[in-house]
């Protein structure tokens, strides 16, 4: 024979004394302050959702704002009605946290929106992430797992498996709670729910527990997200959006849990002439939560603040030319955007369907490949210094932005042979050393070093009739007063195939400059 469930709320019925003579009963007081409170908190809300309707110019990020907003008057109207019809308390409360599952989600995919704007840039910038570890190991299970990295609880070695991980640990919370919400309707039907009791025959501690450990893997993948991209959604200052959604989670569900366990039969908490079981078990959580959602909701009017999405307010809402919302009349589309939960449904199945479908190629995908592996295939290829290795970056030739002053740079600005090639123009503008020579530098007149010329040239029937200097960069520049030639070479014919620092040259080729170890160059 099955157990029977002694005390229900259905059979439960308020009879208490007034908390002062002539005054009010608890059950009324309640009530009294969870109005109050609740329509504060509906009206601050409402109010919100209305401006982000109104101004919906970014349907991707403004359509999971309106799910989250509606959190506060969800709670508040729930509590409510709750406390109001305290006999059917289970039927409200499942709803509330069916919304629950269904705005934390919503949170998740806002933030993956900040990222990227659809799925498919989401992906390629979680590929080049670097995961970092879980923060607190996990609750310290990785310490007799494996550690960091080996074992159940190890770190990701690919950014995109993160990302998918922390996916499926936020979407299932939708399914499972969706579920129990099913399971604790049904049970209640054939009184075998018994929200009162947490004996192991009844669904009510089964549910419980499910539900806490499916929110706790929701909430730490949220929070494992912010940890890894705050520095990156900065500007969309994450923070008080995390502590928000934090904050209301956490007084709607871990609040009523320890409150559910402090007024079971064997808990502290007993209803006396003036308090009920009614009022013990739903009454106080529910004037709480009206309470802290009115909080909330003034919270929300700066984390999730409508201005930014503003033509008027931000100068950062590209609307086009028209510069037309796009939520419709009084915001009629964008109410029914927000509220339509089919992209909700899809990235549930996406999360569910990438934990079955292609585990055995998941390795092969860029992400895990090895990171040496990724600098070998961009490493320098260029010319290279014999007996050194250094990069002879100065031997390339350079562009035509870089002869006009501005260094070209290999792939992006933040290249790591940027400083190189920047290198390259001061040492192209160096003294390249010469082979020796017997006439010093003072043997010739200031200028003679930069014409490179020699002293044979200088004075003869060439230089006169010519009336050009050396070449420079292939282009020939009138030639200067004529300097006085070495006694030494007054005598000799001038040789026109000789080159003062590199010998006799053919002129009909070009030579590349000839570097030795201790030059400038190397």
């Amino acid at each position: 024979m099955l157990t029977a469930c002694n005390t229900t709320l259905e059979d439960a019925d308020i009879q208490e004394i007034p908390l002062w003579d002539g005054g009010l009963k608890f059950h009324h007081l309640g009530l009294i302050i969870a109005a109050v409170f609740g329509l504060i908190s509906v009206i601050i809300a409402l109010f919100l959702v209305v401006q982000h309707a109104l101004h919906y110019s970014k349907p991707s990020e403004q359509r999971h704002i309106i799910r989250i907003l509606l959190m506060i008057p969800v709670y508040s109207t729930v509590s409510f009605l709750s406390y109001l019809n305290y006999k059917h308390a289970v039927y409200f409360q499942v709803l509330r946290d069916c919304y629950e599952a269904f705005a934390i989600a919503s949170f998740f995919t806002l933030l993956c929106h900040y990222v990227a704007p659809n799925l498919h840039e989401q992906k390629n910038y979680f590929r080049t992430l670097t995961p970092k570890n879980w923060f607190w190991g996990v609750f310290g299970l990785q310490l007799c797992t494996g550690g960091e990295n080996k074992g159940p609880f190890r770190k990701p070695r690919s950014g995109l498996t993160w990302f998918n991980i922390v996916w499926v640990g936020v979407f299932q919370y939708c399914f499972i709670r969706v579920l129990f919400t099913i399971v604790s309707v049904i049970t209640e039907i054939f009184d075998r729910y018994c929200e009162h009791s947490n004996s192991p025959v009844f669904a009510h501690i089964w549910v419980t527990v499910f539900d806490a450990a499916s929110v706790t893997i929701a909430m730490f993948c949220l929070i494992q997200f912010y940890i890894q991209l705050r520095l990156d959604l900065a500007e969309h200052k994450p923070f008080m959006k995390v502590l928000c959604i934090k904050l209301v989670i956490f007084f709607s569900f871990w609040q009523s849990l320890v409150i559910s366990f402090l007024t079971s039969a064997t808990g502290p908490l007993q209803p006396t002439e003036k308090i009920s079981y009614p009022d013990l078990y739903v009454g106080v959580p529910s004037v709480m939560l009206c309470i802290e959602m009115a909080f909330f909701a003034v919270l929300h009017l700066f984390a999730f603040s409508w201005k930014p999405y503003s033509y008027a307010h931000s100068a950062d809402v590209d609307g086009g030319a028209s510069k037309k919302y796009k939520g419709g009349p009084l915001g009629f589309y964008a109410f029914v955007d927000a509220l339509n939960p089919w992209d909700m449904i899809k990235a549930s199945a996406r999360g569910f369907r990438w934990l079955f479908v292609g585990v055995k190629h998941r390795h092969t995908d860029a992400s895990y490949e090895d990171s040496a592996k990724l600098d070998a295939e961009d490493a320098y290829l260029g010319p290279t210094y014999a007996g050194t290795g250094a990069a002879a970056t100065e031997l390339q030739r350079p562009s035509n932005d870089f002869r006009q002053g501005t260094p070209e740079v290999h792939g992006t600005p933040e290249d790591d042979r940027r400083g190189l090639l920047r290198h390259s123009a001061q040492l192209g503008q160096q003294q390249v050393s010469s082979p020796p020579s017997q006439y010093g530098n003072n043997e010739y007149a200031p200028g003679d070093d930069s014409e490179q010329l020699h002293p044979g040239f200088r004075g003869t029937s060439m230089s006169k009739e010519v009336g050009m200097s050396p070449i420079h960069g292939g282009q020939a520049q009138p030639s200067s007063s004529a300097a006085p030639v070495h006694p030494a070479l007054r005598a000799q014919s001038p040789d026109p195939e000789w080159d003062h620092w590199a010998g006799r040259q053919d002129r009909n080729s070009i030579r590349p400059p000839t570097y030795r170890t201790g030059d400038s160059g190397a």
